[in-house]
């Protein structure tokens, strides 16, 4: 690896060491960021779902803020550590499961978002294949080679355009919102609504937090770049909390006076698809990077080759499985809400309990290959999630898979603590 690649410049984006102070943001960027990852049209499309599935008030209000106030503490707690060591998911994750043993979430993480990348590149190229006719195939080819091009420039690419389509969407969100309040004949006739196939408070919940519990997990990735620690978790408040709520209100506001979840169907049903399509085009480009960014991230901790390289080889993956993807997107959900939440839930009982915000240098660290308190902490707090109950206090799987996986780990590393690697280094929160 070259000398400009270690020191962080040109591709490598410190991928495997901490964000110097000199590549470091402000709040005004690093919540552009968020938000540009949190304004993703499938969570649009998730309230869409959500919108069909309950009546507005209080039914699906008290989802959308419950859900993300889920979110929005799940991930603060990670920025927070992130924004205090300048270090990525991945690397943090070498702390808690070792080595060889952080290869094992960083491969489900980047397989997630390469995932979420390819329902992004189709869900850009849907819309315009209905405004101009051209070949899905060739639009999803495209949109993949140009969100990966941007990707492979790195995170001040993901900074420019975020601060372009934030704005963008919420100007195209309110409009959908307010065409769907005029079409209804004003808002008393949505809130009157009844679903036909209600949801329980459990199941939208779940698809709430699991809608984007991939993203909150992988937040140390971008928040890492944060000036300060209060910078790092007030971006992160304002993206989960503020932002994925928004993107659940417009899609269900849509979906109630269309009965259709799906925005690009929405829009075109609002009339509103060829003012919005460039909207909705760089709000699904500003997530479609912050995922593909994460994925690369994830497989340069894997197989230790460069950033560039391994993001290139993921964007093609996604293009290609984008059709299949975007065809099985309550499934993902799903799929995301069991095997995703252990992982940051270990994180953050690694970092504020076992370490006690207290992180040594990467390079002055002596890692475990692989710490078996993190696997058995994961599998645990799967099973855990498997076995919820469908109603009451417990009945919220992915809460329960993050709680179980912080207490589990907590237990399993103090009954392993005589065997834990000694530094060498200072502490990384408290490095200038």
């Amino acid at each position: 690896m070259s000398n400009q690649e270690t020191n962080g410049s040109g591709h490598d984006d410190y991928a495997l060491e901490p964000v110097p102070k000199s590549a470091r943001r402000g709040l005004v960027s690093m919540s552009a960021v968020m938000l540009g990852f949190t304004f993703f049209a499938a969570s649009m499309w998730t309230g869409g779902t959500l919108g069909l599935g309950f009546s507005l008030w209080p039914d699906l209000i008290i989802v959308v803020l419950f859900g993300n106030l889920i979110l929005g503490v799940y991930g603060a707690l990670l920025g927070n550590a992130a924004a205090s060591t300048n270090l990525s998911t991945h690397i943090m994750a070498r702390y808690a499961f070792g080595t060889n043993g952080s290869k094992i979430p960083s491969f489900m993480l980047a397989f997630t978002q390469i995932g979420w990348f390819g329902v992004g590149v189709a869900m850009f190229a849907y819309p315009i294949n209905k405004f101009t006719g051209a070949p899905i195939p060739v639009l999803i080819a495209v949109g993949g080679i140009l969100m990966t091009l941007t990707v492979v420039i790195g995170f001040k690419a993901i900074e420019w355009i975020s601060k372009i389509a934030v704005p963008a969407i919420i100007i195209l969100g309110f409009m959908s919102v307010i065409k769907a309040i005029s079409s209804a004949g004003g808002i008393q006739p949505l809130l009157a609504l009844q679903p036909e196939n209600k949801m329980t408070l459990a199941v939208g919940i779940s698809l709430a937090v699991g809608s984007f519990i991939s993203g909150a997990t992988l937040t140390p990735d971008f928040v890492r770049f944060a000036k300060t620690k209060k910078t790092g978790s007030a971006a992160t408040i304002i993206g989960f909390t503020f932002g994925n709520s928004l993107m659940f209100l417009f899609g269900a506001f849509g979906a109630m006076s269309t009965g259709l979840s799906d925005i690009s169907e929405v829009l075109a049903a609002q009339g509103l698809l060829g003012a919005g399509i460039a909207l909705l085009a760089l709000n699904i480009w500003t997530t479609n990077d912050n995922a593909l960014y994460a994925a690369g991230l994830g497989l340069t901790n894997i197989t230790g080759l460069k950033r560039h390289h391994l993001t290139i080889a993921a964007g093609a993956v996604g293009t290609i499985f984008a059709l299949y993807l975007y065809n099985n997107f309550v499934g993902w959900l799903v799929f995301l809400s069991v095997s995703l939440p252990p992982i940051g839930g270990i994180i953050i009982s690694d970092y504020y309990l076992r370490a006690k915000q207290n992180y040594p240098q990467p390079k002055d660290y002596k890692f475990k290959s692989f710490n078996w308190s993190a696997i058995i902490a994961w599998v645990v707090a799967i099973a855990a999630s498997k076995l919820s109950p469908a109603e009451g206090l417990l009945s919220i799987a992915p809460l329960n898979a993050i709680i179980t996986a912080v207490v589990i780990y907590a237990i399993a590393s103090k009954v392993t603590a005589k065997d834990e690697p000694q530094s060498n280094g200072g502490d990384l929160s408290k490095e200038a």
